[in-house]
């Protein structure tokens, strides 16, 4: 299976906190461990508005995201169940300095998040979830991958299908086209992203 996924190319990780100290401070924890060799190289998207990491989940694919829990206009909860909804296969990670027991049910049923951790977080333990995370993401990717394959090897699914299925994993959406009333393809206008 190992064949089926390029390992050179960088894995996406979001990291969502209204707090920017908070996400410098996780960039430099992942880097470590990315330095380290415990994954392969990391491509890291930080965003301190819930809302503008949930319009950038539905341009790009994300092997897991990081979110606080309490934040203004939308809580970690939200938008991880939001993720979850155009991502189900990302894995989700609440960490937070509050204890809400209500809200964490929330995430842990709505959200279906991985892993709670609270602030400030022990590195080690971090990196580790982080670890877990990512190769828990390689083996679903590495299975759906095969299944695709054996689908094709039986003539269940097309050569352009699974195309279009590697296009739709890598930047989602992609393959979804609107049409107007006169059969011309509609673009957004440039910038524009739907939340």
């Amino acid at each position: 299976m190992s064949t089926l996924l390029n390992t050179a190319a960088p894995v996406h990780v979001m990291l969502v906190d209204d707090e920017p100290a908070i996400l410098h401070a996780l960039v430099r924890t992942l880097r470590r461990g990315a330095a380290d060799g415990l994954w392969q190289p990391l491509r890291i998207e930080t965003f301190t508005e819930p809302a503008a990491a949930l319009a950038r989940a539905r341009e790009q694919h994300f092997a897991l995201v990081i979110s606080d829990f309490r934040m203004p206009g939308m809580n970690g909860a939200q938008l991880l169940t939001a993720i979850r909804e155009c991502q189900p296969d990302c894995g989700r990670v609440i960490l937070s300095a509050h204890t809400d027991f209500e809200g964490l049910t929330h995430a842990v049923n709505a959200a279906r998040i991985s892993q709670f951790m609270s602030k400030p977080w022990n590195e080690p333990e971090l990196l580790a979830v982080v670890h877990e995370q990512l190769a828990e993401h390689r083996r679903q990717v590495e299975t759906e991958l095969l299944a695709e394959q054996q689908r094709l090897a039986r003539g269940e699914l097309s050569p352009q299908e699974i195309e279009r299925r590697r296009l739709e994993r890598m930047e989602p959406g992609i393959t979804r086209v609107e049409w107007s009333d006169d059969g011309a393809y509609v673009l957004d206008p440039v910038g524009a992203a739907a939340v």
